[in-house]
């Protein structure tokens, strides 16, 4: 029976061991080998950033991207770097355990870190995830990746407290108004369409996607805009001063429901264009935009 036990014992540590070890491939399925204690960050998109912060560990960041210190203001004093372009020396000399980038560092078709790989840094993409599902693994990783799993789980565990609270009433919801997610105002209109957690978002809140049929981001003409006759518009643009006042605004559009009704709103670009744990406040946002009064409890806790 001693035996038994031992062995039994031995197996959950290491089946325990196993699930707190560090990663050895990044989100997009590249190898990486990160040290056994992560001390020093650097952190080259925002989305990211605002994980590692809300984990506690806003102290390792040695150096971020410039949009991650635009959206926290309290990470102005590190040093900044251009996501796309990043000068390496300056990255190689702060001696980081580990960077973590985001797919659109390698849109231009060249990694503009691979001379940091070659020196053994260990450099990982965590691409941009098109659901709720995949976010929410992206934290998990994040966490693994930096030695607090526990904590990354706590994270995705509100968030999916408050997605299913919301999702509940949402459930309740039986005239489905229509939505319209703008990401890209006139004269070059893109929507959220279908295979977006954005899409997600809707359908929880109980209603739907005018453009879910359309591909992720979708471009549209102001003629095919005005023809899907959304419910309701919801922008997500930081770009421009008042893009409610320039929706709005626009000549002939006054017959769009939305328009003519004046359902037109702003979310958090923040919370609305980053896939982390943070979606759940555009979540309550929209929730609260598209049906007032089905969410009014949502409102009032705000």
């Amino acid at each position: 029976m001693k035996k038994l036990f031992a062995l039994t014992l031995a197996l959950l540590l290491c089946l325990s061991a196993a699930a707190l070890a560090a990663p050895t491939e990044d989100r997009a399925g590249m190898p990486i080998q990160l040290p056994e204690t992560v001390e020093t960050i650097v952190s080259m998109a925002p989305s990211t950033t605002r994980v590692l912060t809300d984990l506690g560990l806003g102290d390792r960041l040695v150096a971020v991207d410039t949009y991650s210190a635009g959206y926290q203001p309290d990470l102005a004093s590190l040093p900044q770097f251009d996501m796309m372009a990043p000068d390496v020396e300056q990255l190689a000399a702060l001696e980081p355990d580990v960077i973590f980038i985001t797919g659109m560092s390698l849109s231009g078709g060249d990694n503009p870190f691979q001379s940091l790989i070659d020196l053994g840094i260990p450099v990982v993409q965590i691409p941009s995830s098109d659901s709720i599902a995949g976010i929410q693994e992206d934290v998990r990783f994040i966490g693994a990746c930096v030695g607090e799993a526990e904590a990354a789980e706590a994270l995705v565990d509100a968030m999916q407290a408050d997605i299913e609270a919301i999702a509940a009433i949402g459930a309740t919801i039986e005239e489905k108004k229509t939505v319209a997610v703008e990401v890209s105002a006139l004269p070059y209109l893109y929507y959220a369409g279908g295979n977006t957690y954005l899409d997600e978002m809707i359908s929880l809140i109980g209603a739907e996607n005018a453009y879910a049929e359309l591909d992720p981001w979708a471009s549209v003409t102001e003629e095919a805009a005005v023809a899907a006759n959304p419910d309701v518009i919801l922008t997500i643009i930081s770009y421009l001063p008042d893009p409610v006042g320039e929706i709005l605004g626009r000549e002939g559009w006054g017959e769009v429901t939305a328009v003519a009704n004046g359902d037109v709103y702003r979310l958090d670009d923040e919370w609305s264009n980053q896939p982390n744990h943070r979606i759940v406040e555009a979540l309550r946002e929209m929730a609260v935009a598209v049906y007032p009064e089905a969410y009014a409890s949502l409102d009032a806790a705000a």
